[in-house]
């Protein structure tokens, strides 16, 4: 053997050892090392150590799983403490070696050396002083080594220490458990307190070997919450390492590998441990994702006690840099701008439970997903009847719950919204519809994630996704844990409850249940309402919530510019300002809670009444704001006079549908105001043409030759240039020239267009009318096509009120209609019309004492009382 000595040596002696350097890395016994140099662009080269002429106990061995009869091999007495004593004072330092013998098996012998060179602490001769380890036997003391071991050997028996002391050593046996028959119970049992304990192997970045201390359990732990890259292990053995496996299993051996630490055990994951491990230097899981040698991993990052956020920041912190593994990393927003990323705006409508549509600064549009979660949805196969159409807000479970949590909670509010991810746009499969690209964001009001409040209530499930899959929710950790909770706690979707049912009845469009609904809701008085969706600025879908139905509802009093429609085979364009009411209306109401007032209904089964927004009249504010005109039928409506103080207003601004507007003179209607008795001045006029509600159409025969000679122009113009078929494309308020049925040619103005082939028009010179009810019956046989006498007795916005005298017997036809018990007579205060007046009422009681016609039952008005939803 040859003595130790410095580099170098004399010449003409024997050859002096070379004197190497390195670190220790790890202490396999109590007299075998290994070294490591120091990393030069990856892991170091590494090489165990041998000490020469000494011998320490083995250490306990687990039986190999190939080998079914072999069997656990125990400590020998004292060989844990030597590699005890050797682990404490070398591990992670700095140490010399010499190498003096090198068997053909390749196994390296030699001396080893505390420090920088061979003036350090001789480490064979300290174990063997703290009796330890023992000179090999046969070994001579025929050199100054030998001979101090030796002398070490001796003082350490003398002094019995070690071996050397008393008893055979039993106590310093291990009773080590290589597995736990209940991993949940032991990891409960600890209470998340930190365990000693020490690092005994490392096998990737992420996973180690642990020896938990003081019971000797030996397990695996694998650190809570990340993933480092592997070694996958090939079919002949071999292990091929994933881009920067090696570089991450050195970092944690360099820092943890058979140091002492704490661990807090959190899970378990079959036999092996979920836990953090706690070193005074620092926390390693926190770290490796700092240093971009780890990933976060969802399945385990929910029991990581020090909070998920910090290790989401440590990942963030190394994607930013593109640190090792995250090198090729291209954030999912990194190609928008700031201001698109974060921002304020107004949710203006919930289109499900994950999906709202908010209007930014600028004043555009957007839809807005919410990230990384998934609305109700019918689960397995379709349950729907295979004839009913689906409803997804009322037939989907939970799904009504959901968009009803969300339109409460944001509609017509402030959210801040934080993009997290674009997903691309996605073309239909067999199975999946197409999908457009979709902004996916985190919204918050008031500090609250409302995806996170959605899934804590059982109203949402959380996505989950490939590990790669960097597209998800800012703060995906605490969706997770929320729907942790939810299925804990048996919320919403989770719960074992019957689902609830929505039996939602849609008599929208349908006249028969419409009849039947009307009286109900005319006698309900002011009913609330849920704007459903909002088809133009007057026309809207409500829902009812106490009657639990779907109706269409029209706004009463106004006239609404008329929007684009689809026809068969033709798009009609809808009117000036139409799409501005539109608009109008969804910002102000649309699923917005409101009350309406319903008065009757039209013959398409729509209700027709007023709607209250926060006490404010929409019909009102349409025409306040010029996108809407009063219409005469709101001539007997308690709100007539808001909707004309409205409409002065807006006309005299001049804007939207006034924008044309020129006042008219005024002189005509003052007078009538004025006068304080009834002014009777008729003129001869020719009845053309008389409607239901008994008005009728005249022209003045003064001006009578006038409108000859200029139809007798046009139809000679027509017949000169006969008009092409399919040149004109009608829409409706335009005027025109259309043919009657007795195949003359009359100014009209299109009214209603129903296809290309189908056309409602109004004859304005004559007026037209098919279906009669008695009273117009009596009047069309006694007036119409004859010239009468008529008198103007008062105007109104939709059409002068008159009377009028047969042109012979200077007889009033609206007399001879009351006479007959065919007309009820309309009550005015005016002082110039209390002789008329006076007059009608004595004839209409006349006839209600003969029981003619209308009061053939007797006075049938005695029933409109105010419990039947009527007044006088």
């Amino acid at each position: 053997m040859a003595s130790s000595a410095q580099s170098g040596g004399s010449s003409g002696g024997p050859a002096v050892p070379t004197v190497q350097r390195g670190i220790v890395k790890m202490v396999l016994s109590g007299c075998a090392i290994i070294v490591r140099g120091q990393p030069r662009g990856g892991p170091p080269p590494e090489r165990q150590i041998n000490l020469s002429n000494i011998r320490a106990g083995n250490l306990a061995r687990r039986a190999a799983a190939t080998q079914p009869d072999a069997k656990d091999t125990p400590d020998e007495p004292w060989a844990f403490p030597a590699r005890e004593f050797l682990r404490k004072k070398l591990i992670g330092k700095e140490v010399c070696f010499t190498i003096e013998n090198k068997t053909p098996q390749g196994r390296e012998y030699g001396m080893i050396y505390l420090g920088k060179d061979t003036n350090g602490e001789n480490i064979a001769e300290s174990l063997v002083a703290e009796g330890l380890a023992t000179r090999r036997e046969g070994m001579r003391a025929n050199n100054p080594e030998q001979n101090r071991l030796s002398e070490c050997e001796e003082q350490a028996k003398a002094a019995k220490k070690g071996m050397w002391s008393e008893g055979n050593g039993s106590h310093t046996l291990r009773d080590l458990k290589y597995t736990i028959e209940n991993p949940r119970h032991f990891v409960d049992s600890h209470h998340q307190k930190p365990v000693n304990a020490i690092i005994e192997h490392v096998r990737d970045g992420s996973v180690v070997r642990a020896l938990l201390l003081p019971d000797y359990y030996l397990v695996t732990v694998m650190l809570s919450g990340i993933k480092c890259p592997t070694f996958r292990r090939e079919a002949d053995g071999s292990e091929t390492p994933e881009p920067f496996a090696a570089e991450a299993k050195f970092f944690t051996e360099s820092r943890l590998l058979q140091r002492d630490v704490q661990i807090i055990l959190e899970s378990c994951h079959n036999q092996n441990i979920l836990g953090t491990i706690l070193h005074p230097n620092g926390n390693i899981t926190e770290l490796l994702l700092k240093e971009g040698f780890a990933r976060c991993v969802d399945w385990s990052i929910a029991v990581y006690t020090r909070g998920a956020e910090k290790l989401r920041a440590a990942e963030r912190f190394a994607k930013e840099r593109r640190l090792r593994i995250w090198r090729d990393y291209v954030a999912p927003t990194a190609n928008l701008d700031q201001k698109d990323k974060q921002f304020v705006a107004k949710v203006m409508q919930v289109l499900n439970a994950d999906a709202i549509v908010v209007k930014l600064n600028s004043g555009d549009y957007k839809t807005i997903h919410l990230s990384s979660i998934r609305p109700p949805r019918l689960e397995g196969e379709n349950t729907q009847d295979k004839n009913k159409k689906l409803r997804p807000l009322y037939d989907i479970p939970y799904m009504f719950e959901a968009r009803e949590f969300l339109r409460k909670k944001l509609i017509g509010k402030k959210v801040n919204v934080t993009v997290d991810y674009i997903r691309p746009a996605s073309p239909a499969t067999e199975t999946v519809p197409a999908f457009s690209e979709r902004t996916c964001a985190t919204v918050t009001i008031g500090g609250i994630n409302i995806a996170e409040a959605l899934v804590s209530k059982g109203l949402a499930t959380v996505i989950r996704y490939r590990q790669d899959d960097d597209q998800r929710s800012s703060h995906y950790d605490e969706l997770l844990a929320a729907e942790a909770r939810a299925i804990k706690n048996g919320k919403g979707l989770h719960s074992k409850k019957e689902v609830p049912i929505h039996r939602v009845a849609d008599i929208s469009g349908d006249t028969q249940k419409a009849k039947q609904f009307l009286p109900f809701l005319q006698r309900a008085g002011r009913s609330e309402a849920v704007v459903e969706y909002v088809f133009s600025g007057s026309r809207l879908k409500l829902y009812l919530p106490k009657e639990t139905c779907l109706i269409t509802f029209l706004l009463a009093g106004i006239e609404c510019p008329r929007g684009a429609r689809n026809l068969p085979g033709l798009v009609q364009e809808g009117e000036p300002f139409s799409e501005e009411a539109t608009l109008f209306t969804k910002e102000l109401v649309l699923q917005r809670e409101v009350e309406v007032e319903v008065e009757g209904m039209d013959k398409a089964g729509n209700f027709i009444g007023w709607l209250h927004i926060d006490s404010a009249n929409l019909s009102v504010l349409l025409v306040e704001h010029a996108l809407s005109k009063v219409h005469f039928t709101a001539e007997r409506s308690s709100y007539y006079k808001s909707l004309l103080s409205a409409e002065e207003a807006a006309k005299q601004k001049k804007e939207k549908v006034w924008a044309r507007y020129e006042e008219q003179p005024v002189e005509e209607v003052a007078p009538v105001l004025e006068e304080k008795e009834r002014s009777a001045s008729y003129k001869p006029v020719f009845v053309t043409e008389i409607t239901d509600d008994l008005h009728f159409y005249v022209q003045d025969v003064e001006t009578g030759t006038q409108l000859e000679k200029l139809m007798e122009n046009m139809r000679n113009d027509i017949s000169s240039h006969p008009p092409v078929e399919g040149s004109y494309a009608p829409r409706r308020g335009e005027f025109c020239i259309a043919k009657f049925v007795d195949g003359e040619w009359y100014r009209a103005r299109v009214e209603k267009v129903e296809s290309p082939a189908k056309v409602h028009v109004f004859y304005i010179d004559y007026g037209n009318e098919d279906a009669r009810t008695d009273a117009v019956d009596s009047v069309v046989r006694d007036i119409q096509n004859t010239q009468c006498l008529l008198n103007v007795e008062h105007l109104s916005a939709g059409c002068p009120h008159v009377t009028l005298q047969f042109a012979d017997s200077k007889g009033d036809v609206g007399l001879g209609l009351v006479k007959e018990g065919l007309v009820m007579v309309e009550v005015r205060k005016e002082k110039q019309f209390q002789k008329v007046i006076t007059e009608y009422l004595n004839a209409q009681e006349s006839a209600k004492s003969a029981r003619l016609n209308l009061w053939r039952y007797g006075d049938f008005r005695a029933d409109d009382a105010d419990e039947f939803g009527y007044s006088r």
